[in-house]
């Protein structure tokens, strides 16, 4: 009952949000009518079975006039059935479709609020594959939610409504053994009631593994067709190290958990589909068998007897939910358990960003200012240190240091991404910031857009971007921005780090940062964009991570990180940087 509980709660945490979102009425609406057309079906059941008592005994009397009125009372119930049962899917669609739509948005914004994606791998992200989980696992909890609600709901009903007439049924037809009435106050039901039991408990032990086990499956699914997609997306790589049969063992071995897995889902299905087909077939001749001792005593009639069978069937099937969706119910608790998880990461990776961190704050003054920063790594360890290091307006600053000293990290902490640490940094208000890495991204569709990336289609005028590849030394694709690609893949790196600077020449930002943006590019076409970069932009700040010495000639302050223990400090001057005093780290 305690998982049971939790599980439901989690159920409710999910779903209700939608209910009482912007379009709480049209769901609340698409529900209510859903729930409604269920209701309205059992009752057709309800007056089925009661059908089933007058033709069966007008068949046994020979009665062919009362034949041929039943007849038409089946077909307008038939038809109406019908006609609720096909609208009811498609509302329930409907329903669907709305509900996934705002979820999915909903789970987007989360995990694109404020940089989660990227605190959530830096925090060890438990949530794998969070792409399975905001695209099939929304859409499977939604399907799934709804028709094992809508289907708990109906054999409620169903339950409460063949009760009542199964009750009546074991007054009029007593047990009967050898001879003599046995009158047992709604003994049909208890006989169903026992028989559900005895197969809901037996279902559990036999199929509780299948929870885990669709757990499981999800993971290794997501997780190997995550990796295929690393090959596709690294193929350049992969073939120019001729590293296809490492790949291929990767993958098989992968694949390998998905098919070792998948065995025991097999086995525990078979076993588990073996017990609940056993059921449910003798399910069917169970109350015949209870009853036929006093029919063919005749005390009761045909009708009284197929009446009684349909109602038993009723109400054993509403009594035996769980046994036959069983499977579902133990694929909807993976599902469950999925979005759990997700959005516990989400949460975690949101509480970090509240954590006492790293502050970036907008500032009155004209220049960039690091104060008692202490920028550390995810697992606590001290990594970069700096304390009243002043970056002024329109200033070139080239930061040098070994590897790993930690001049990335400190890119991203100025950028706000990076959660580890404490101290501010003050930036003058209003001041754009952008940060261009070695290798940029661009997202897939039109060069153009790919190009303009983060500025929405059509915001910057297309004559401009030309202007732009054209001065970055791209004239090739000044008339392309409108052909679609997959440009990370298609490009060089070297021609990525040129659409990057044309990018920026776009852009114009206040604050240029370039993390080694140009170090696939050979000397002189770097001298050149740099040439450029002063040119175009003559009042931006440019903040230059780099080990060639070219690239002295383009900054006119160089600091470097030096290492003194374990912390790098952040030097002050254009001189090689001192180990700052203790007190500032």
């Amino acid at each position: 009952m305690k998982n049971i509980s939790a599980t439901l709660a989690t159920v409710w945490r999910i779903a209700a949000p939608y209910f009482w979102s912007e379009d709480k009425w049209v769901g609340r609406g698409l529900l209510a009518v859903v729930v409604a057309m269920e209701l309205v079906l059992v009752a057709i059941n309800v007056l089925l079975n009661q059908w089933q008592n007058r033709f069966y005994s007008a068949l046994q009397a020979y009665d062919l006039p009362e034949f041929v009125k039943e007849v038409w009372i089946f077909l307008g119930l038939a038809f109406t059935f019908v006609a609720l049962a096909v609208y009811k899917l498609y509302l329930n669609q409907w329903l669907q479709i709305r509900w996934r739509q705002w979820l999915t948005r909903h789970y987007l914004g989360e995990w694109l609020d404020g940089a989660t994606h990227y605190r959530m791998q830096l925090k060890g992200d438990a949530a794998d594959n969070p792409d399975q989980r905001i695209t099939e696992d929304v859409k499977n909890f939604v399907e799934q939610t709804l028709t094992i609600g809508l289907g708990l709901l109906s054999s409620i009903v169903t339950l409460a409504s063949f009760v009542v007439i199964l009750w009546g049924l074991s007054y009029k037809t007593p047990l009967y053994i050898y001879g003599t009435d046995i009158l047992i106050p709604g003994f049909l039901v208890w006989c169903a009631l026992v028989y559900a039991i005895l197969g809901t408990g037996l279902t559990h032990w036999i199929g509780a593994p299948l929870i885990n086990l669709n757990f499981e499956q999800q993971r290794f699914e997501a997780d190997f067709r995550f990796n295929l997609i690393r090959v596709r997306e690294n193929s350049e790589q992969v073939a120019l190290l001729k590293g296809e049969n490492a790949e291929r063992g990767y993958l098989l071995r992968r694949f390998g958990f998905v098919i070792s897995n998948w065995y025991e889902i097999m086995s525990r299905t078979k076993r588990l589909t073996a017990f609940t087909a056993s059921y449910g077939q003798a399910a069917t001749i169970f109350p015949y068998v209870v009853v036929a001792p006093a029919y063919f005593a005749k005390r009761i009639q045909l009708g009284d007897m197929m009446q009684t069978g349909s109602a038993f069937g009723s109400v054993q099937d509403a009594l035996s939910f769980f046994v036959t969706a069983y499977r579902s119910l133990a694929e909807w608790r993976s599902v469950i358990a999925r979005l759990d998880g997700f959005e516990m990461s989400v949460s975690s990776a949101h509480g970090t960003a509240l954590e006492p961190s790293i502050e970036v704050k907008s500032s009155s003054g004209k220049a960039m200012v690091l104060e008692q920063l202490l920028v550390r790594l995810p697992n606590g360890a001290p990594l970069v240190a700096a304390d009243a290091f002043t970056i002024q307006p329109s200033e070139r600053v080239l930061v040098t240091g070994s590897s790993g000293s930690g001049k990335s990290t400190l890119f991203r902490a100025i950028a706000g991404i990076w959660p580890f640490g404490s101290g501010t940094i003050a930036i003058p208000e209003k001041s754009k910031l952008m940060m261009l890495p070695q290798r940029p991204y661009f997202p897939i569709g039109p060069l153009g857009d790919a190009i303009i990336y983060p500025a929405e289609h059509g915001s910057i005028p297309a004559e401009k971007v030309r202007d732009a590849l054209i001065a970055v030394g791209m004239k090739r694709l000044a008339e392309r921005l409108d052909e679609d690609g997959h440009w990370n893949r298609t490009l060089s790196l070297g021609e990525q780090q040129r659409l990057g600077l044309a990018r920026a020449l776009l852009h114009v930002p206040d604050y240029l940062f370039l993390d080694e943006a140009t170090a696939s590019l050979d000397e002189p076409s770097e001298d050149r964009l740099y040439r450029l970069l002063t040119e175009k932009l003559p009042q931006a700040t440019i903040v230059s991570i780099g080990h060639r010495s070219t690239l002295d000639a383009f900054h006119t302050r160089k600091v470097a990180l030096v290492e003194d223990g374990e912390i790098h400090v952040l030097g002050k001057t254009g001189e090689p940087a001192r180990p700052e005093p203790t007190a500032a780290r």
